[in-house]
Formats: structure tokens, C-alpha cells, sequence
């Protein structure tokens, strides 16, 4: 077993661009989607997506915010292993043009052609109640919420 605290994930995360977001559809079926964080990872429990209002993502969330997000590092060519990351939270649908200036970057405007204008722009906020690391040798949780590492 493994005691990394947030701060290690946060670091290990840094180069990881894009995680899958999962959310619970309107049959009740797992539907998992990829999303960018455009290497805005300072992670201190929140993760934080840019989509639009009119997608299945957003209509998902708004019957059941609880939501997984799956991080996967690189493996390395010398012997680097792979870094595996879960965490299991409850999103946050946010549309307030000043939260959004905060975590947009220019990467963003070739998805959303009218930057933080874009009609129907939705920020969605994972709030991590818990997280669950693997490398391969060693894994172990984190409870978010109080931020102590939780093994076994």
C-alpha cells in the first residue's frame, strides 16, 4: 500500500490532458465521455470542464450529479509505469461568465469559437468526495472531502 496525499496526485496529474467523465444516463446506464482539462491541473480535490448546455453530459448531470472521472498517465519507454487515477464526485453546473475567464485558455477557443460568450457554455465542477490511485505496484485512496489518505 501506498500513503501519496493530494498534493503528490496533483503532481502526478499535472501532464495528464484529458480524463473520461462518467455520468449516469436517463436508462440508468454508466455513459463515459472524454473531456480536457487543457493541463489546468492544480488539483485540490475540484477538476473543472468546459461543455455546452444542449449535451447529453450536462442532462446527465442535472438528474444525478454523481459522477466518476478516470485519469490514465503515460507509460514511460524506460520502464515508466503508468499512472491510473478514479475519483468518484458529485458535479457542479456553472454558467457565470467570471467563473469561467478563470479557467479558460486559448486552447479553448477552437471548440468554442466565441470563447466565454460561446451561447449556452456550461463549466462543470467535479467536487472529488474520494480518489483511488494505481501504478501497477501500489494503490491506495484518498478521502477527499478531509483530505487523509485512507489504505486498504
Amino acid at each position: 500500500m501506498s500513503d501519496l496525499k493530494l498534493e503528490d496526485i496533483s503532481e502526478k496529474m499535472r501532464d495528464i490532458d484529458f480524463a473520461v467523465l462518467s455520468t449516469r444516463t436517463e436508462g440508468g446506464a454508466i455513459a463515459g465521455r472524454p473531456m480536457s482539462n487543457n493541463r489546468q491541473v492544480e488539483f485540490d480535490g475540484d477538476s473543472y470542464f468546459f461543455t455546452l448546455e444542449s449535451t447529453r453530459t450536462v442532462g446527465d448531470i442535472k438528474r444525478d450529479p454523481s459522477v466518476g472521472l478516470t485519469y490514465q498517465s503515460k507509460a514511460g519507454m524506460l520502464g515508466m509505469k503508468p499512472f491510473f487515477i478514479t475519483i468518484e464526485g458529485q458535479a457542479e453546473l456553472i454558467q457565470d461568465k467570471d467563473r469561467f475567464a478563470d479557467h479558460w485558455t486559448k486552447d479553448l477557443d477552437a471548440w468554442f469559437k466565441e470563447g466565454i460568450d460561446t451561447p449556452g457554455l456550461t463549466l462543470v465542477k467535479i467536487v472529488a468526495q474520494r480518489l483511488h490511485y494505481w501504478d501497477g505496484y501500489e494503490e491506495g485512496e484518498i478521502a477527499v472531502g478531509n483530505r487523509e489518505a485512507v489504505t486498504g
